[in-house]
């Protein structure tokens, strides 16, 4: 079998509900359906050669008595020797047949997104995704300037150095633009720590590849990732793969969740296949800041927590005063791991439009299965947990918004109020 044995999704749920599994997969607009049939091929083979090969086993075990039996009489058992061989041979010719059709079974479940929450908006893309929330008046700017023109005008990104260092897709903060981004990033922890009772961890920024499996990044986005051959590790794309998969392998007591988790890590991504979209500026970079958000809970609790964990994320955004909305994926807009997702958009005046900076999913126990995370029930039976994240927030996307929504018509850029004891001045310029 592969050296992982991810249990991904339930494959009762296939055996026994096949057209539904197929039907929902369907809402993504994806051909992940295409190869349900396959798998339960591939299941049928395995579980045919492992009953084989149980009987077998028997046989041969039986055997082996009798020959010890008639070694004790002094009797010829050269014939039920070869028996016995023969027996062992086909033994482990099913063993070959049915860890084929299981490693097969497994590379196809690996490549099977989550199954849609029957509640979730059914459509092709982001057209379809539906407004549930606005925050906020939208503020009135006239002729705005984008972040890049205000950020240029104060001296707080320096794309040239950066370039010059690493290449194109990268920023170098300097002065109060550093000054800013770290003013950020205390102030979204401590929102979330002290206020929103998150534990808050600092994780390594390097992952082993069962980990990427762990949270689906692998093996459908590994042209995304930076990994690293010789080591078998990849960088962080996000601090929910380390930070969720601190308790892989592990069986949570039920008094001890919800686990409730925050970590501020780079990211990093290669952003495949993104080029001339969203790419001015910092909007879409491939190393960038990021507060994240971590729930492990009981099943049953997964949905009201999914709405608590976006308020949490929502929360930070409405200390700062900027107008934001939040949307509702459709199926066909989900990301691959997610079982219902919100997205968190923040308004960006000089984008004339708006750029999310938190996607906030329930995963149910999608990612419990690849992780093998579970907990002992009330009646001391392991169960899967649900694992649940959002970003709290992206911080290149948040810094735009900022910059954008609090600048003055003479180009200056005041501070909100609640961050204003984190970056020790009311304004830049």
């Amino acid at each position: 079998m592969l050296m992982h044995s991810f249990e991904m999704l339930d494959i009762k749920q296939f055996r026994d509900d096949v057209e539904t599994i197929k039907a929902r997969l369907n809402t993504r607009c994806s051909s992940s359906a295409d190869c349900v049939d396959e798998v339960l091929e591939c299941d049928e083979v395995r579980r045919v050669a492992e009953t084989k090969k149980q009987e077998l086993q028997s046989q041969r075990k039986k055997k082996s008595k009798e020959i010890g039996m008639l070694r004790g009489q002094g009797e010829d058992t050269s014939r039920i020797e070869e028996e016995v061989k023969a027996i062992g041979d086909q033994i482990k010719e099913l063993e070959e047949e049915g860890n084929k059709a299981g490693d097969r079974q497994e590379e196809l479940l690996l490549t099977i997104p989550n199954l849609p929450h029957n509640d979730c908006p059914v459509g092709e893309d982001e057209e379809s995704n539906p407004e549930t929330k606005v925050w906020g008046e939208k503020p009135v700017v006239n002729e705005p300037k984008d972040h890049v023109e205000l950020a240029e005008l104060h001296g707080m990104i320096d794309f040239d150095a950066a370039a010059k260092i690493t290449g194109s897709g990268y920023a170098l903060y300097r002065g109060y633009g550093a000054r800013l981004q770290r003013a950020l990033i205390n102030f979204l922890l401590n929102t979330q720590t002290i206020e929103n009772g998150y534990q808050e961890v600092n994780v390594p920024h390097l992952i082993r590849r069962e980990c990427m499996y762990g949270t689906g990044q692998l093996p459908k986005f590994e042209d995304d990732m930076y990994g690293f051959e010789k080591d078998g590790l990849f960088l962080a794309p996000t601090a929910e793969v380390p930070v969720t998969n601190i308790y892989r392998d592990t069986i949570l007591k039920q008094d001890e969740m919800p686990v409730k988790m925050v970590a501020q890590t780079p990211c990093f991504r290669r952003e495949a296949g993104s080029a001339g979209r969203d790419n001015k500026g910092i909007i879409r970079t491939h190393q960038f800041d990021k507060v994240e958000l971590v729930q492990i809970v009981e099943p049953e609790k997964s949905f009201e927590v999914l709405e608590e964990l976006t308020g949490h994320a929502e929360s930070v955004l409405q200390k700062l005063g900027l107008h934001y909305r939040v949307i509702e994926l459709c199926t066909g807009d989900l990301g691959f791991s997610a079982l219902k997702t919100y997205d968190i958009e923040v308004w960006a005046p000089g984008q004339g439009k708006y750029l999310e900076v938190s996607s906030c999913s329930n995963f149910g126990d999608y990612q419990a299965r690849r992780m093998k995370l579970r907990y002992k029930d009330e009646d001391g039976k392991n169960q899967f947990c649900h694992t649940l994240n959002g970003s709290g927030t992206a911080l290149p996307r948040l810094y735009v918004a900022l910059l954008e929504q609090y600048q003055q018509p003479d180009g200056s850029i005041l501070i909100p109020e609640a961050l204003q004891p984190y970056f020790g001045a009311n304004k830049i310029g």
